[in-house]
């Protein structure tokens, strides 16, 4: 693997994304359009009117994805110049699956305020901003700001992508487990970005608070404890557990966004019937998925990897969120639109599969239940349910600027976009 992720990368052209122009470059007159003299008339236009920038350049069809490289998916602060190929992949996602242009940027700034001003100086060339591998707290705090500074769409794909894949999963685990999510117990095995993102988001689907329980590399997050920052003091628990152990006794549902090998089978013997397992690190789980099978036969399991039922990946929601909030123009990426893409990939997974998926994947056939929770990612129809979902959350919370043509009329420009 390690020679031929090495000899892809490097063949020529080198990394994996180029920009190519869009507008013919035959002659000198076309060239006459595209720069001087002619350039000189959408420049003036948009001067009077600066709403224009989004008729006369592709603002409205490029994101950002900016990092400083801090937390580069497992392999954590590496620089922003060792996450350059990180950010190239998710610019290959966003086109391959949405249709979306990117510019990878990486920025030498591991203070906060510096890279906050850095980003914010961007705004007038991108129509939104992904936030990539930022290490916690500070993740928190700059995406926070940059979304009170932006008039575009700010967000943070390791909070919150992760989170609504999982969330996608929980609705549909409840479908099939019939247990309501005020009754159940959540233990989420780390306290980063995502962990708090999906504490955070489950309590709208219904599930309490006081019965999220948070386990950080010291233990339990619990009242007694005097080391926490502000997000964790947040999910403090009065309870004598201590350990990861201790708190999985009885649990209803494990997520872990944590490192390989934290759960054990003696933990997952002690939780309640018909438990839910993400067990979401990556290259590998907190607990492998056939161990965990093998103890619990009742278990419904999720992870991060392709080759396990039920990968929970974060390719299934920000293309096409941002797709969606790009359409409209939204302002903001709100809790609304952030449920309404869970809600439709949950929606999605309890359809017929069509035979074109089940090619895609060797055949396998897919039908709703405990091994198929979550759409798969080369299912062509997921940016043709979430996107009109994101879209229509944007207009009803109040964030878009840009009316909505209707869902059918949307699906075929959506349809049109994905066949040039």
């Amino acid at each position: 693997m390690r020679e031929k992720s090495l000899e892809y990368h490097s063949l020529h052209p080198k990394g994996k994304i180029q920009v190519v122009p869009t507008k013919p470059t035959r002659d000198s007159f076309d060239l006459s359009l595209a720069y001087s003299p002619g350039v000189a008339y959408p420049c003036l236009e948009i001067k009077e009117n600066p709403d224009l920038v989004y008729e006369y350049t592709n603002k409205g069809n490029l994101v950002g994805i900016i990092t400083n490289g801090t937390a580069i998916l497992g392999l954590g602060d590496i620089g922003p110049a060792a996450g350059k190929p990180v950010m190239e992949g998710k610019a290959v996602l966003f086109k391959k699956f949405a249709g979306i242009d990117v510019f990878d940027i990486e920025v030498d700034a591991k203070d906060p305020d510096d890279f906050i001003k850095t980003v914010k100086m961007l705004e007038p060339t991108f129509g939104g901003i992904n936030l990539e591998d930022i290490k916690a707290p500070e993740s928190f705090y700059i995406e926070e700001e940059l979304i009170k500074a932006m008039n575009i769409p700010v967000f943070h794909d390791d909070q919150h992508g992760t989170a609504i894949i999982t969330v996608a999963g929980l609705l549909n685990a409840f479908e099939i487990n019939k247990k309501r999510p005020s009754d159940v117990k959540l233990v989420v095995c780390g306290a980063g970005a995502a962990g708090i993102a999906i504490a955070e988001l489950v309590q709208h689907i219904g599930i309490r608070k006081e019965h999220i329980f948070l386990v950080d590399t010291k233990g339990v997050i619990h009242t007694e404890r005097t080391d926490l920052n502000s997000t964790k003091q947040k999910y403090v628990q009065k309870t004598n557990a201590r350990t990861l152990a201790d708190v999985m006794q009885d649990a209803d549902i494990f997520v872990g966004v944590s490192v390989a090998d934290m759960v054990t089978e003696d933990m997952v013997k002690s939780m309640a019937p018909n438990p839910v397992i993400f067990a979401l690190a990556n290259p590998d789980p907190e607990i492998p998925y056939a161990v965990a099978k093998k103890v619990r036969p009742d278990i419904i399991m999720g992870t991060g990897r392709s080759d396990m039922p039920n990968q929970v990946n974060n390719v299934l929601g920000f293309p096409f969120i941002f797709r969606g909030a790009l359409d409209v123009r939204a302002k903001h990426i709100t809790l609304e639109m952030k449920l309404a893409a869970a809600r439709a990939l949950a929606e999605l997974a309890r359809m017929d599969v069509p035979d074109a998926v089940s090619l895609a994947y060797g055949g396998e056939k897919f039908v709703f239940g405990p091994d198929y929770l979550i759409p798969k990612p080369f299912d062509q129809r997921v940016l043709y349910h979430v996107a009109p979902a994101v879209a229509e959350a944007a207009v009803q919370s109040g964030t878009a600027r840009r009316p909505y043509p209707g869902r059918e009329n949307y699906v075929s420009f959506l349809e049109g976009l994905m066949r040039s």
